[in-house]
């Protein structure tokens, strides 16, 4: 059998508990506590302070020295992207248009949206804009890795007026901010319409092996064509600007 509930009363007392009852401060008490109280002399003729007075000067010192030793990663990002803008980078011959050098492939989801976004937001200025596909031709690719400097690089990165501006990022806040209006002010504006020669592809076949990149000759059989890229596109005479 089980003893009756609360028959027998435990033995246990608590040492160090006082009989008066417990009264809880409330937060008026606390925040007279927390307020900076007078500094006392000790006997030795040195100033001492309080408990609270001694944490809150400890918490207005982190608090100060936080954003000096503790950067986000976002911050880390931001001063990444501003170091690799380079104003001295120039394309030659490229002072009167604006170059977007880019990649039309899905494969990498965030670098094709941004690329995307970046040429939505150029195209709404009703520019002529030099748009330069790394998917479609490998030179576009050495190109700018000549002209950068760099082996590894992310994409679009874009040129306005012949000098570098930077990626994704830098050309979404300047367009925020107002500022890339007055980058592309008094550039030439886009030609209505579509070209005739490409429909507005920017390449066409390779007239010499009609876009197989093989040509065929008796002597030498099958050989790789000269005149064209790996795709076998030529880029359009009509509306390209630049080049190669």
């Amino acid at each position: 059998m089980w003893r009756p509930w609360g028959s027998n009363k435990s033995t246990v007392q608590i040492h160090g508990t006082s009989s008066s009852p417990f009264s809880c401060s409330s937060f008026k008490d606390i925040q007279n506590l927390c307020r900076e109280e007078p500094k006392e002399t000790s006997s030795a003729g040195r100033r001492t302070y309080t408990v609270f007075h001694r944490v809150r000067i400890a918490n207005s010192l982190l608090r100060s020295w936080t954003p000096k030793f503790q950067q986000g990663p976002h911050t880390a990002a931001a001063s990444t992207r501003q170091s690799d803008s380079d104003p001295s980078i120039y394309i030659p011959g490229a002072d009167k248009r604006v170059v977007v050098y880019f990649t039309s492939l899905r494969v990498v989801r965030p670098t094709f949206e941004d690329c995307n976004a970046v040429r939505s937001i150029l195209t709404g200025f009703r520019l002529s804009i030099d748009e330069r596909d790394l998917s479609m031709d490998s030179r576009f690719l050495n190109e700018l890795q000549g002209i950068l400097g760099q082996r590894k690089l992310t994409l679009p990165r874009v040129f306005i007026g012949g000098r570098y501006i930077g990626g994704a990022e830098e050309i979404k806040q300047l367009h925020e901010a107002g500022e890339l209006k007055k980058l592309v002010e008094g550039l030439p504006s886009a030609e209505a319409g579509t070209c005739e020669v490409c429909g507005g592809y920017r390449f066409i076949l390779c007239h010499d092996c009609n876009g197989s990149h093989k040509l065929y000759t008796e002597k030498t059989g099958f050989k790789t064509c000269t005149a064209c890229n790996e795709n076998g596109l030529l880029r359009c005479p009509s509306c390209s600007c630049a080049p190669f």
